[in-house]
């Protein structure tokens, strides 16, 4: 089976790590060794031979930087203080993709239309060829650069079609650590975005702001990255999607991407605990509950944000890259999970997303 995976952070490691996803993840690890970014971002788990031996055809492939008050060290390059560096950051970013897809054809390819869709799924469904690329759905993660509702119709044009208001705290709502409404501004984005045909990723948004989004945006809704709260003791974290939330998205046709982080799957690891303390029964406890509370496997699929700031280190026991999610296939399967609902999880799900949200042409 393939997986499309709802999200993962390529361009900020490929800007602020070097990181070249052509590789393997052995030979990134090895070329990492010594430096600190395994200290800061952990082993990498990506790479194209990996995708290629799990069968990851599309990904959710993000423009993300922090705002300036959020830095994530002195390494962190991609962080902006106001909205016009936003916009530059994620401009640049948005070029690398462009890069990786134009200079390795065989290996990535950007995915803006439904043409491209159809063009990678054929590609891995046809058994004679012996390697497939993997596309790139631009997902932009906090919205600080869209400067004004009116630029929305560059992004679109630009092959961006998703966009998530928050990561922290935005002029548009609240977001992770840093609680809050729709502002005003908020508002007037998302009727920009509705008027277009954006995706609203709700990940990060603070849960008023996703009860009101909710409510008021009128098209596609998903949670590219995020987990059952219900499932983490009681954590009053606003990151992770309450049971509220969950029924409200699956009401509206939306679809929620689990994340194999071990702190969104077990409240309260640290990794002094050991990754031995989790494994992916845990992410299939995430995704069962999102199924029970639908009734059906529908609404739920991947959004591992593998090396979003965390890798190997911080990944269930059974994961080494991101081949092992096809272990989850066996898991679900011991679950009472049927071959087509598994399949649902694992991409089908994302992409009837994608067939019913991105241009034809």
């Amino acid at each position: 089976m393939i997986i499309i995976d709802g999200h993962q952070d390529l361009a900020w490691n490929i800007l602020t790590f070097g990181r070249n996803y052509t590789k393997s993840a052995t030979d990134i690890r090895i070329s990492e060794r010594g430096t600190d970014i395994p200290a800061i971002n952990d082993d990498t788990l990506l790479g194209w031979p990996e995708y290629q031996k799990g069968h990851v055809a599309v990904i959710f492939a993000t423009l993300f930087a922090a705002p300036k008050r959020a830095k994530l060290g002195e390494f962190d390059s991609q962080n902006y203080v106001d909205e016009n560096e936003a916009y530059d950051l994620y401009q640049a970013q948005l070029d690398a993709y462009y890069r990786l897809s134009d200079d390795n054809p065989e290996k990535f390819r950007l995915v803006t239309h439904q043409v491209d869709l159809q063009g990678i799924l054929s590609h891995w469904e046809d058994s004679s060829k012996t390697s497939h690329p993997v596309g790139l759905v631009p997902l932009m993660e906090g919205a600080e650069a869209v400067r004004h509702p009116s630029e929305l119709e560059e992004w679109w044009y630009r092959g961006v079609h998703i966009i998530g208001p928050a990561w922290a705290g935005t002029r548009f709502c609240g977001g992770t650590r840093e609680p809050g409404p729709l502002t005003k501004e908020g508002f007037a984005l998302l009727e920009g975005m509705s008027s277009l045909g954006f995706v609203l990723d709700l990940s990060h948004m603070d849960e008023l702001a996703v009860l009101q989004s909710l409510d008021e945006y009128p098209g596609r809704i998903i949670a590219s990255h995020a987990n059952a709260k219900a499932l983490l003791n009681g954590t009053d974290s606003n990151r992770n999607l309450s049971n509220r939330v969950i029924r409200g998205i699956i009401d509206r046709g939306g679809v929620i991407g689990v994340v194999p982080f071990n702190r969104f799957l077990v409240d309260g690891w640290k990794p002094s605990d050991g990754r031995h303390q989790v494994s992916l029964h845990h992410v299939v406890a995430h995704i069962d509950h999102i199924c029970q509370i639908a009734g059906n496997v529908f609404h739920v699929g991947i959004g591992s944000d593998f090396d979003g700031g965390f890798g190997l280190q911080k990944t269930p026991i059974e994961i080494d890259t991101i081949a092992d999610l096809q272990k989850l296939v066996p898991l679900l399967d011991e679950k009472g999970y049927t071959d087509a609902e598994i399949e649902s999880v694992l991409s089908g799900n994302w992409i009837t997303l994608l067939q019913n949200s991105l241009p034809e042409k």
